[in-house]
């Protein structure tokens, strides 16, 4: 099949989505929306790989935006954290820096990219860290289904 096939698009249109949501506060999970593409084989391993990168790389910077605003809402009663946990999170980026968003592929990952815009990391540094988290995660993937057999 061929990028121009409409069925073709709407998969990798799929997996945008799906790797978008999954980088943010939503419960989604980009995994398995990879690997079912990728051992469907209707689009090049480079796509899926670019795609899902983007897809999670754009929904970590949601998460970043957040953070550069939530502050102001955090006296409110609905706001998620305490003064306490976020002084905490705070204390810990300072401590750790801008490295965690190295990790930002993982469980939790999230939570660092919210901090990292809570703590003004300049926006350059942060996409370029998270790109080559996102990215990484997915190569790696993409090489464990071939390994698995797929």
């Amino acid at each position: 099949m061929s990028m121009a096939d409409p069925g073709v698009l709407l998969q990798l249109g799929g997996l945008f989505l799906a790797a978008f949501g999954a980088a943010t506060i939503l419960p989604f999970q980009s995994e398995v929306v990879f690997v079912g593409l990728q051992l469907a084989g209707t689009a090049s391993l480079v796509w899926l790989i670019v795609v899902a990168s983007v897809g999670n790389t754009l929904g970590a910077v949601v998460n970043y935006v957040m953070g550069r605003g939530i502050e102001r809402f955090r006296h409110r009663r609905w706001f998620p954290v305490n003064a306490a946990q976020l002084a905490r999170a705070q204390h810990w980026y300072a401590r750790w820096g801008v490295w965690t968003l190295l990790m930002s592929w993982a469980p939790l990952g999230d939570a660092f990219t919210v901090i990292a815009g809570v703590m003004r990391t300049p926006a350059w540094l942060f996409l370029v860290l998270v790109t080559i988290a996102k990215t990484g995660r997915y190569i790696v993937l993409a090489w464990l289904t071939v390994q698995a057999g797929g």
